[in-house]
């Protein structure tokens, strides 16, 4: 159950984070404005809260393993928002980091 709800805190994480970067990005690249970019600064700062409810207490350990679950997301969010068509090795370095992140967060430690 706690892998359940840490994966699950992955994800709305990685749906604040890359959707906050996304609408700054919109903001200010695609000229969409400040009503955007605001937005987009809650999302982040959302983000940073949502962290910190993973049942691990070590910072960097969460961390770490969130970056497998950005990099995967942002190939998945880039598909969905934006139209883009990952290519295989896109699909396989995001797979690497997924399973990166298993071993980080969810490896059995002796300690």
């Amino acid at each position: 159950m706690l892998i359940l709800r840490s994966a699950a805190l992955f994800v709305v994480a990685a749906l604040f984070e890359i959707g906050g970067a996304w609408l700054v990005w919109q903001g200010v690249r695609e000229n969409r404005g400040l009503l955007w970019i605001g937005a987009g600064v809650l999302a982040l700062g959302a983000y940073g809260f949502v962290a910190t409810l993973q049942p691990d207490a070590n910072f960097g350990r969460i961390l770490a393993a969130y970056g497998g679950v950005f990099v995967a997301g942002s190939l998945v969010w880039g598909m969905v928002a934006d139209g883009y068509r990952p290519d295989r090795w896109d699909v396989t370095g995001a797979l690497v980091c997924l399973a990166g992140m298993a071993i980080i967060m969810y490896v059995p430690r002796g300690n």
